[in-house]
């Protein structure tokens, strides 16, 4: 087993230590106990790999914000794509941002993945591995979920599947059926961040490496599942289901902004009350009718006054009168007090 051997040990330590554990409500030789055991083991690395998994959010975040000056690149150098990857690579750089974050999670379990892998492919043959005994072996090697023993594989034939105490059809049907669900539930989770999580209107180098994943891995799935032990299958559908759950949380309670999924939080928001449109202040009440504003009048100068302008409340309360009304629009009107005095010239 080489350097690979304390990765062996641990896997198959953990899966002991669970099985000893379910062995107190089930069978200690029936698929629910070493089944669970599996299931647990999943669960236990993905609650180590949740600082990997923020990460992977605070890279998606990284990358969204970084949208506007990818389009900006990408219609600058639209005509050569050389530059425009180079262009790419140094916004990368510049930002601190990796674009391959988003398959941290998934790298990450790769070495449990190949370890568990190799823990089932002894159990298959029966022989010890890691820190199992013999006893422990020969119990999961003939351990059924739902008829199919967790060491057995699509490809395996039907005299292999006879010592293992199973038949043909029911291994195959199994399989098939977690195929189905482990590839199903990969595209879902792939295509439930592209439609929601992420702005559709710029199209960037993470837009397509998401897209690409979207449909490469479920084919994937697919095409070497055939050849993956039942229990390999129920490590990888219970990792997808996580993934999925894990996802649609983070997605509803802290999506990207701009997203389809951001809109959405905002009209629950809205709809709860919990967000407005504009700040209270900025808002008059609905219903109450506007306070007319009262401007008080300007006095009118003495020019204005001799022209006929309108006559303008005086201090008192009253009206001030007109001028005559033989004084005619354009014409000056002759102030009072000299049309009030006699001549004296013609007295003398």
């Amino acid at each position: 087993m080489g350097i690979l051997n304390p990765l062996y040990d641990a896997v198959s330590w953990i899966i002991v230590q669970f099985h000893s554990l379910y062995s107190l409500v089930f069978d200690k030789d029936s698929g629910w106990a070493w089944g669970l055991s599996i299931v647990s083991l999943v669960v236990l690395i993905r609650i180590c790999l949740i600082p990997l998994f923020v990460k992977q959010i605070k890279s998606t975040r990284n990358m969204q914000a970084l949208q506007p000056k990818m389009k900006a690149i990408q219609e600058r150098y639209k005509n050569d794509r050389q530059r425009q990857s180079e262009e790419m690579m140094k916004l990368y750089k510049e930002t601190g941002t990796n674009p391959l974050s988003s398959c941290l999670p998934i790298l990450a379990q790769s070495p449990f993945f190949f370890a568990l892998y190799h823990v089932l492919s002894y159990i298959a043959q029966g022989k010890q591995v890691g820190v199992m005994s013999q006893d422990l072996v020969n119990s999961a090697q003939h351990a059924h979920i739902f008829g199919a023993p967790i060491a057995a594989k699509f490809t395996d034939s039907a005299a292999k599947l006879s010592e293992l105490g199973a038949t043909l059809v029911d291994v195959r049907v199994v399989t098939v059926i977690m195929i189905v669900l482990m590839s199903a539930s990969q595209f879902y989770t792939q295509r439930q961040l592209m439609t929601k999580n992420v702005d559709m209107t710029v199209k960037t180098p993470f837009m397509q490496q998401q897209k690409m994943l979207m449909y490469v891995f479920p084919i994937m799935f697919a095409v070497f599942g055939i050849n993956f032990p039942v229990g390999v299958l129920v490590y990888w559908l219970t990792t997808n289901v996580w993934t999925m759950g894990q996802q649609m949380f983070v997605i509803r309670r802290n999506p990207t902004p701009g997203s389809l999924a951001f809109k959405q939080r905002q009209e629950r928001l809205k709809a709860k009350g919990k967000l407005k449109d504009e700040p209270a202040a900025d808002k008059e009440p609905q219903g109450a009718a506007a306070p007319v504003k009262r401007t008080q009048p300007k006095r009118q100068t003495k020019s204005q006054r001799q022209t006929g302008g309108p006559a303008q409340p005086s201090a008192a309360g009253g009206t001030k009168p007109k001028p005559s009304s033989g004084a005619t629009a354009g014409t000056k009107a002759k102030p009072s007090s000299g049309a009030d005095k006699p001549n004296l010239s013609k007295k003398k």
